[in-house]
């Protein structure tokens, strides 16, 4: 009999806060660290909290995409993902209160492949259902655009 996994868990994390710049997370067996750069007083250690956020949408992309074509059976080469992304700082500059502070996304995947560019286009749509990070800015107001292309 096969063991059923759980579909909804709890994710617990207990984060160390050093400096009021740099905050370190646990996860799993690693340490992740969130920092600001040292202009605005932090010890650049890691990346900002918004630019985790963008990262994390970029990393989300990669890893459902990749399982997204592989369940469908197309080989999508090498990847590489641009992002163009515009970042309203008015919020946490603490000028106004910003609703959707990442207005616009747009992530070019680019695939070294000898799949069709109607295969990558599945790929895309696919991704676009299960990508947890995707749903989160689309659900926030983003316009995010992600192009699916084979590269030159």
């Amino acid at each position: 009999m096969a063991v059923k996994m759980k579909t909804v868990v709890t994710y617990r994390a207990t984060a160390a806060c050093p400096t009021h710049a740099r905050t370190e997370i646990p996860v799993r067996d690693l340490n992740v660290v969130i920092d600001e750069p040292i202009e605005r007083g932090g010890t650049n250690l890691g990346p900002t909290p918004t630019e985790a956020a963008m990262t994390a949408l970029i990393a989300c992309t990669n890893v459902i995409g990749h399982k997204n074509a592989h369940r469908l059976g197309i080989d999508l080469g090498e990847i590489s993902i641009d992002a163009n992304c515009k970042f309203d700082r008015r919020g946490v500059l603490m000028e106004e209160e910003i609703d959707v502070p990442f207005p616009e996304i747009t992530l070019t995947v680019k695939c070294t492949t000898p799949a069709s560019q109607e295969e990558l286009d599945l790929v895309g749509l696919e991704t676009a259902k299960y990508c947890a990070i995707a749903k989160l800015f689309a659900a926030a107001g983003t316009d995010l655009t992600v192009n699916w292309r084979k590269a030159n």
